[in-house]
């Protein structure tokens, strides 16, 4: 009898749910009948720097288990550092305090990840700012990363950098370059930023990449418009690159990002997961 993989497990990215308490999207997740959930780290969502760090993360990791949710941890809030400027400060950052306190940012989520048994955290690099040399933050992220990778060792934890367009990385060959200085990061792959960039093919990608995988973003997108939209809106293979995750068995999280759809997130979350499921029966 021919092989038959196992089905894919499939989380909804918290971002895409911001409207709602965390708990209660959490609950509409698990009841949809995803495996886990990509947690985006916000103010309003497990806020890594309100009090009681410690003991707000035990019992997050207790209604995940209660759940039954999985969990992939990211890091992608706009405002969360800095109420003035969407995503900064990031690793590439001018000032030294800018660029620690997005490390003690990365630093807490391996924490969450950690405690809570996640798959991975996911994180992207940032965008270079005016009058920043691109060597210079080229040197300012290697160091980034490789203080993010110890942490993430020292804690047992998958640490996933993600390709982001108009991010100082921003490609998969950009992650390949640098992976090699820093071995043990792996690849956040969001398949709709190939669209974005032209640089591949999703599904092609996936089979190429699959030993470096931490983690896989799936969402529709327009060839060449970073726009997340729901499937069926884009020009987004998915049964192909579904496909191509059940070659490589892929066992981990296959997260959908669907981050401006919180007004209708009650119907949005399991909408995309029957979408999903169907285009896999039909493999």
């Amino acid at each position: 009898m021919p092989h038959v993989s196992p089905p894919l497990r499939f989380a909804y990215n918290t971002n895409g749910a911001s409207n709602h308490r965390l708990d209660d999207a959490l609950v509409l997740i698990a009841e949809a009948g995803y495996d886990g959930v990509a947690l985006t780290l916000d103010h309003h969502h497990h806020d890594p720097f309100a009090p009681d760090f410690d003991r707000r993360t035990a019992r997050l990791a207790s209604r995940l288990r209660e759940l039954g949710l999985g969990l992939v941890v990211e890091t992608g809030a706009r405002y969360l550092l800095d109420p003035r400027q969407k995503h900064e400060p990031t690793l590439i950052s001018p000032g030294a305090a800018g660029r620690a306190r997005r490390l003690d940012f990365l630093t807490r989520a391996l924490d969450v990840c950690a405690a809570c048994d996640g798959e991975t955290v996911s994180f992207w690099a940032g965008v270079p700012q005016p009058g920043v040399a691109v060597a210079q933050a080229r040197d300012w992220l290697l160091e980034g990363l490789q203080k993010v990778e110890a942490a993430a060792r020292q804690r047992g934890v998958v640490a996933s950098v993600e390709p982001e367009p108009g991010m100082l990385l921003e490609t998969v060959d950009d992650f390949l370059r640098l992976q090699a200085a820093v071995p043990g990061l792996r690849l956040a792959l969001d398949t709709g930023h190939l669209l974005v960039t032209g640089e591949r093919e999703p599904a092609a990608a996936v089979r190429e990449l699959a030993p470096l995988l931490g983690t896989v973003a799936l969402e529709d997108m327009r060839r060449g418009i970073h726009e997340h939209l729901p499937f069926g809106e884009g020009d987004m293979p998915v049964p192909a690159v579904l496909a191509a995750l059940r070659e490589i068995r892929f066992r981990g999280l296959v997260c959908v990002e669907l981050s401006r759809e919180s007004p209708r997130a009650h119907q949005m979350i399991p909408q995309a997961l029957a979408y999903l499921r169907q285009a896999e029966m039909l493999l």
